[in-house]
């Protein structure tokens, strides 16, 4: 290889609808992995592997881990991998505390034993601003925020404050779940400078 050619990082961004980009005109145009990639440049190459309703549970009401989405991620490679999950497991049918902490746990361990060691890094969910499909966010702040904290502790990860950062956002999720392309962006805006710290 010569010495001028740069490695491209290489960054799998794992989510659910919000990371897929339910709800924008153009999904594959505008979802936060597209917006992170341009903001990044060319040194990054960012893959979208959100799906949908997905939960982060095994056992939630459609888990991530039986995605092909889930399987692409180690066919990928990544140098980063950025975990945003469990808005869908804040459902009343979903949701049970150590179960989500179990299974994050798992994920975790499972995304550890790709080759190239990847720097993972843990979203905090985005607020939700009014409860929609079950899905609420007083699971969100008292369940899934403290567990998530928790486990960036303990094995040393960092953490993405989506949930914090992006109160005042409010407006720009049409649904109060989704962001549109201008909270997008600010998302991404939010994530590529931990990247880059």
């Amino acid at each position: 290889m010569s010495s001028c050619t740069t490695k491209i990082s290489r960054v799998a961004c794992v989510g659910d609808s919000i990371t897929e980009g339910y709800g924008l005109a153009v999904q594959s145009k505008t979802g936060y992995p597209v917006v992170l990639d341009s903001i990044l440049g060319p040194g990054y190459h960012v893959l979208n592997s959100g799906r949908s309703s997905t939960t982060l549970q095994k056992e939630g009401n459609f888990p991530y881990w039986i995605c092909k989405e889930f399987s692409n991620v180690f066919v990928y490679n990544p140098d980063i991998i950025i975990i945003k999950l469990g808005t869908n497991d804040t459902k009343p049918q979903n949701w049970q505390a150590d179960r989500f902490e179990k299974d994050y746990q798992a994920l975790i361990d499972t995304f550890r034993t790709i080759p190239e060691d990847p720097q993972i890094y843990l979203c905090l969910p985005v607020p939700v601003f009014k409860t929609k499909w079950g899905i609420n966010d007083s699971t969100v702040i008292n369940g899934v925020v403290p567990i998530v904290e928790k486990l960036a502790k303990e094995n040393q990860l960092p953490v993405i404050d989506l949930y914090h950062q992006m109160q005042d956002q409010g407006a720009d999720f049409p649904d109060s779940i989704h962001p549109n392309e201008r909270a997008v962006k600010v998302m991404a805006g939010i994530i590529a400078k931990k990247i880059a710290e």
